[in-house]
């Protein structure tokens, strides 16, 4: 199960930051280029992906 956490974790992460930089306008060729709304989600699911692994860290580092 750890190693599944931790794909999704980074999945997530990746997609997160395409989609911030596809709302920024940094990454263009799709609808969601330029639209402030994907910058807001993608900084969210950047967080999100974060957590998860500082919460598997926590949780592998018990003895």
């Amino acid at each position: 199960m750890r190693s599944g956490t931790i794909i999704l974790a980074g999945l997530m992460i990746l997609i997160g930051a395409i989609w911030s930089l596809q709302g920024a306008g940094i990454l263009p060729g799709s609808f969601m280029s330029g639209d402030p709304r994907w910058l807001v989600i993608g900084i969210v699911v950047i967080v999100l992906g974060a957590g998860i692994l500082l919460v598997n860290r926590r949780r592998t580092a018990k003895p």
